[in-house]
């Protein structure tokens, strides 16, 4: 074998071996609520995984009110990007998981930053909330997304739903 051939050969092998190890899983999560303990129902995605820079991805988001009173069912009010705590994400509901691209998670990164950075009143019960922000995000990786009006309040039925529209994730009901 030449020197060329070797030298290619042992590029291609660390190259190959770097590209294995980046990937970021984009999982998506519902919460059931309580009004006991004052959370309503919820859905939000958890990306976690290596890009291919190295850099370690670790991060969750969900859309949801800023302020929980009666105005949320009467219209827009003002937003907000809600980020879980660690101990509280394994208390919640993970349908199924997706692998993105590095282009695929700087465009959810862009998405998540234009959805919290929307003038005014952009959250919406009926039009725009957790389940439309997931679902935008799922629509990134591909995933197949509708809004049923009788699931806009219910994540872990709509996630449900979800998986069952997209079948090559293998998600089972929750």
């Amino acid at each position: 074998m030449t020197r060329f051939a070797k030298l290619f050969l042992a590029l291609f092998a660390l190259a190959w071996s770097n590209a294995a190890y980046a990937d970021v899983k984009m999982h998506f999560h519902s919460f059931n609520g309580s009004v006991f303990f004052g959370r309503y129902p919820h859905a939000f995605v958890v990306l976690e995984g290596t890009l291919d820079s190295g850099k370690t991805v670790d991060e969750n988001y969900g859309f949801t009110a800023k302020r929980t009173t009666p105005a949320i069912l009467t219209g827009p009010v003002e937003h907000d990007i809600l980020v879980e705590e660690r101990k509280y994400i394994g208390k919640t509901n993970r349908h199924f998981t997706v692998t993105l691209t590095d282009a695929e998670y700087a465009e959810v990164k862009a998405m998540i930053s234009r959805w919290r950075n929307a003038p005014g009143k952009y959250y919406d019960l009926e039009k725009r909330n957790c389940i439309h922000f997931v679902g935008e995000l799922g629509k990134i990786a591909g995933l197949k997304i509708t809004y049923p009006q009788k699931m806009l309040r219910r994540p872990k039925k709509w996630l449900n739903y979800i998986g069952t529209l997209n079948p090559s994730l293998g998600a089972k009901p929750l």
